[in-house]
């Protein structure tokens, strides 16, 4: 948790700063610090919605090529005792 707040209080510090750098107000540097982070926030979770969704068909394309290259094997050891 320490790290967590550590990153916290780093990231509000550059967003701050660097908002303050470019305008020059307190005002802009502080709401740049608070609506970034919490931007970033929503974001983050529509991002690991679709990542979640292209890992599990990325799993389901896997098995497939598994079973098929499971069910291969079978018949090439089947055929190949046939002989």
């Amino acid at each position: 948790m320490t790290k967590t707040i550590s990153f916290a209080v780093m990231h509000f510090t550059i967003a701050f700063s660097v908002a303050y750098l470019i305008t020059g107000s307190f005002i802009v540097g502080g709401l740049v610090a608070i609506v970034e982070p919490a931007i970033n926030t929503v974001a983050y979770y529509f991002h690991e919605i679709f990542w979640n969704k292209k890992q599990q068909i990325s799993k389901d394309i896997n098995k497939e090529k598994t079973f098929t290259a499971d069910f291969q094997t079978v018949g090439e050891s089947y055929a190949l005792r046939a002989m």
